[in-house]
């Protein structure tokens, strides 16, 4: 039996339930043609207004929030994988390595101090804050069903009173059922016209926090990482000084005329050196009559910042003839400047000479003058240059610290 009347009580709330959405259907039908009029409430929909962008802005807010966060995470481990990297190819016996080692855990620990951080003063407080909607939007919703019933029974009860034939009775009821139903939305009515302003004011102080927080722990995080990076450069630079001649040059990728050697050159065996004055060249037969030998070529803007080497210039022919003084022997030679090897130089590419101490090279220009690079010039081995005859089989660049003047 008390099974029977509790499923009689939940048949009877919902027919009561049907009922009432009937009734506000047919409401908001006459409401929409005009045939009932509408409480309205201009402040109180300003409101609504508010709400719905506040909410809008705050889950943009914790989407990319959590993007955000999400990068941080993925730096973290980029971060991580590349100290590893580090750790694998650092040798034991290199000096700083405990340190180095040292540097990569605290990097580690300061990515996963920044994240949490992050999730605790920023993420939390943001769900925290958008955890109120829900409830409010809800009132809102629950709010516009309880005015479509107030106003439903107020022209119900106006309908009654209006009529030809007065009910008493049912009047009365109708009155009773209009004061109930005013008094539910004005319940939640009043509730809401005070809490979706406060709400609405609230946003500032909530976004001020929050990229305060944020900034304030990307600006400590930054911080303590450069002081991790400096530790390391530290770290690196006395790994340098003590393996520094074993430093390695990074060479730029050939061309078909004259590969690019780079801005520095190898370094004769001695570690010092050569002698490098101003390069004088003469590319024209000298005029009769004692014209000074070597006239001063411009140099190329590639050249600019080669050291300068001071050479006799090679003696220009005139019509198969020796226009100087020490060239005898050598008149089928390009015009040009000469030097000599003074330390053996193994070539490591294809467009450079190789060199034996003694070698006797011709100094020639480049067919590209921005081909040339700080401490390389082009020339052709006499030797090479007596058995070929043909610069394009002869030419190559040479480091011109293994090399001096002809004297």
């Amino acid at each position: 039996m008390a099974e029977m009347g509790s499923k009689g009580v939940t048949a009877g709330k919902i027919a009561s339930n049907v009922q009432k959405k009937l009734t506000r259907a047919q409401e908001k039908v006459l409401q929409k043609l005009g045939k009932a009029d509408e409480t309205k409430d201009e402040q109180f929909e300003q409101c609504v207004q508010n709400f719905n962008k506040q909410l809008t802005e705050g889950t943009r807010l914790q989407k990319d929030l959590r993007t955000y966060l999400a990068s941080v995470k993925a730096m973290h481990e980029a971060s991580k994988k590349l100290n590893e990297c580090l750790q694998e190819v650092y040798e034991p016996d290199w000096p700083g390595r405990d340190e180095a080692n040292k540097i990569a855990e605290n990097n580690d620990l300061l990515w996963m101090d920044y994240h949490q951080k992050l999730v605790d003063q920023a993420l939390l407080t943001m769900d925290t804050y958008l955890g109120q909607f829900p409830d409010i939007k809800s009132r809102i919703a629950k709010r516009g069903r309880k005015l479509v019933d107030y106003d439903s029974a107020r022209h119900h009860y106006e309908s009654l009173q209006t009529a030809k034939k007065k009910d008493e009775a049912k009047i009365a009821k109708a009155e009773e059922e209009l004061i109930k139903a005013q008094k539910v939305f004005e319940e939640m009515n009043v509730d809401l016209q005070e809490e979706l302003p406060s709400l609405w004011n609230s946003r500032v102080g909530f976004y001020v926090n929050t990229f305060q927080s944020i900034a304030g722990l990307e600006e400590n995080f930054h911080k303590e990482m450069s002081k991790l990076n400096q530790n390391l450069n530290d770290v690196l630079v006395g790994l340098e000084k003590q393996h520094g001649s074993n430093t390695f040059t990074v060479k730029a990728q050939p061309s078909d005329n004259a590969p690019a050697k780079g801005n520095k050159s190898p370094s004769p065996p001695d570690g010092s050196p050569a002698a490098t004055p101003e390069i004088r060249v003469n590319h024209e037969p000298e005029p009769a009559g004692g014209a000074t030998p070597g006239a001063t070529l411009p140099k190329s803007p590639s050249q600019s910042s080669l050291p300068a080497v001071v050479v006799e210039t090679f003696p220009a022919t005139v019509n198969g003839t020796v226009e100087g003084g020490s060239g005898a022997g050598r008149l089928d030679l390009p015009p040009g400047f000469m030097f000599k090897a003074q330390h053996d130089y193994t070539a490591t590419d294809t467009d450079e000479l190789q060199l034996k101490a003694g070698d006797v090279v011709l100094v020639i220009p480049f067919q590209n003058p921005e081909e040339q690079d700080e401490g390389w010039l082009m020339g052709v081995k006499e030797s090479d240059w007596n058995q070929h005859k043909e610069l394009e089989k002869c030419r190559g660049v040479f480091p011109e610290n293994f090399t001096e003047r002809v004297p």
